[in-house]
């Protein structure tokens, strides 16, 4: 015979175990997913930020479909972030900054350098359609600016990424 009272109909007790229902560790739970997605999409975009800064070496060198992800998957990553960040100062920020100050001041140049990251994915981005545009030297002097932002925007993600990843191993939701 059954040891306990039998779960909920429709619920395996496993999933009772792991995943409980109770809404505060719903939330939770939620955060704890959000935020290792977010980690995982940093890593990502710091990835896909190098590649156009490879391809983009050559003037010559066709890359939309790479510069396009790569403002895309950064500006998730940072969107991501900005929706977790209220949870992040509400509930580990003092906790952070309490055991550990040099990693607290280091989440917060985490999220300066991930800002940076964006704006130069951008930039590079808008300095490589405008490059697709533009004629003779003009087009390839935007090319070499799109270059130049891409390769900042992947160095400014891989900081961004470890930073986060140092943090996430000392305190996480």
């Amino acid at each position: 015979m059954t040891s306990g009272p039998l779960p909920p109909r429709g619920h395996c007790t496993l999933c009772l175990r792991v995943l409980p229902l109770d809404p505060p560790s719903r939330g939770l739970l939620v955060l704890r997913v959000a935020e290792h997605v977010h980690g995982h999409l940093g890593w990502l975009a710091a990835a896909a930020l190098a590649h156009p800064a490879l391809l983009l070496r050559s003037t010559a060198r066709r890359a939309h479909l790479s510069v396009a992800l790569a403002a895309f998957v950064a500006t998730l990553a940072g969107a991501l972030g900005m929706a977790l960040y209220p949870a992040y100062r509400e509930q580990l920020k003092p906790s952070i900054f309490a055991g550990s100050p040099a990693l607290g001041f280091a989440f917060e140049r985490k999220e300066h350098l991930a800002f940076g990251a964006i704006v130069l994915a951008w930039a590079g981005a808008l300095t490589y359609a405008g490059a697709l545009v533009a004629s003779g030297g003009v087009g390839q002097r935007l090319r070499k600016a799109s270059h130049a932002c891409f390769v900042a925007a992947a160095v400014f993600a891989v900081a961004t990424a470890a930073l986060g990843t140092c943090v996430a191993t000392y305190r996480t939701f």
